[in-house]
């Protein structure tokens, strides 16, 4: 499979070691591939269950030919051997709560504008909805979209959690999970773009994303999520 045109070296290496693994481990069932861009930056906004979505997301994305420039904390680029692959492949820390936290949004903006797909978790953590439907999302989502105007492309993802679940630290690869990962058309904002980016227009925007992400989940897992959207606040130290 030919690698995406806008990987580099480092990408291209990850993936190596990276695709046959999952390749091994997964079956996939991957639809909607048809509302992903390929002609300008755009944003790929997913639900987040585990530790390990990162990855079957960004292969969704990898051999669709797009190579995502995705969100991560902060405090992953500081581990030993993972902050340098991070690094190395162009990948955008977030710096939560701190002076630095618009750096994150400026070099988001800034990979968009050079035609990349940024890729996102609303929710800025693992769900805590109890049977893992989509919680509120955090506003970094909204500001990223109303500000440079990109599509915003709603991804569901379900399976990943039979691999590693919420909390767990052990990987479960064997018999290989089926793991489904949906894309839908982008997230109708136009209306909002001209509007001023205050608390009111953020939420809406945001609860736009999660109500699509939602959606594309229900029609995955054949259920309905439930009518009150789940609302978790981080607690006072409480690391992700």
């Amino acid at each position: 499979m030919p690698a995406p045109e806008r990987s580099n070296r480092a990408y291209r290496n990850i993936a190596r070691v990276v695709r046959p693994i999952l390749l091994a481990i997964t079956d996939r069932d991957w639809r909607g591939t048809e509302h992903l861009r390929h002609d300008g930056g755009f944003i790929a906004a997913a639900n987040h269950m585990t530790n390990v979505d990162p990855l079957t997301f960004a292969h969704f994305l990898y051999d669709n030919g797009i190579a995502p420039k995705i969100l991560a904390k902060s405090s992953l680029f500081t581990v030993p051997v993972v902050g340098g692959l991070l690094r190395a492949s162009g990948q955008i820390p977030v710096y939560r709560n701190t002076v630095e936290a618009g750096k994150s949004l400026a070099a988001a903006i800034d990979a968009i504008a050079a035609g990349e797909c940024v890729a996102v978790f609303p929710e800025g953590t693992l769900t805590r909805e109890p049977d893992l439907w989509p919680m509120a999302g955090k506003t970094g989502v909204a500001r990223l979209a109303l500000t440079t105007r990109a599509p915003v492309v709603p991804i569901a993802q379900w399976g990943p959690q039979d691999l590693l679940g919420r909390y767990s630290a052990v990987l479960k690869p064997f018999p290989r999970k089926k793991v489904t990962v949906v894309a839908g058309p982008p997230v109708d904002l136009s209306d909002l773009y001209d509007r001023p980016q205050d608390s009111a227009v953020l939420r809406e925007a945001t609860e736009r994303v999660m109500a699509a992400i939602t959606a594309l989940l229900e029609d995955v897992r054949g259920e309905q999520a439930p009518a009150e959207r789940f609302v978790w606040r981080r607690p006072p130290g409480e690391g992700r």
